[in-house]
């Protein structure tokens, strides 16, 4: 059985890439000075010229050999490698990799202090109004 290689599509790759940096089409076009329409078809073409793309991959952080070399998968094996129990520190003391508790969970008690202080505060405000009204009443 046969099988033919695909092409890289250098376009697919320039997306992919500047989509995982959260790097949106029209700041991408702003960068290089052309429309958004521009990195589309850009984004679009299979090839792309070496000026261009080394223009595309300074703005992405990255080098142009890592664009023509990108793949999902390398992607994925790389942030597999934080669940990877070999990186551990080796008195066991601390290890990044396995968090004990969830940062969810951490945000939304945050989140909850900060209402009750801002209860706090506006009750200590409405204090301080209800004392200013009595003082006017008085005189």
């Amino acid at each position: 059985m046969e099988t033919s290689m695909k092409p890289a599509h250098i376009g697919r790759k320039i997306s992919r890439i500047r989509e995982l940096r959260g790097i949106k089409q029209e700041t991408l076009a702003q960068e290089l000075g052309v429309s958004q329409q521009t990195v589309s078809r850009m984004e679009q073409s299979e090839n792309v010229e070496e000026d261009i793309l080394a223009k595309v991959a300074s703005m992405l952080g990255v080098t142009t050999e890592a664009i023509k070399n990108f793949s999902d998968e390398a992607v994925f094996n790389y942030f597999n490698t934080f669940n990877d129990n070999s990186f551990n520190n080796s008195n066991g003391a601390f290890n990044a990799n396995n968090c004990n508790f969830n940062p969810l969970d951490k945000l939304m008690e945050a989140l909850e202090e900060n209402k009750k202080l801002y209860e706090r505060l506006l009750e200590s405000e409405r204090e301080k109004n209800e004392l200013l009204r009595q003082q006017l009443r008085k005189d």
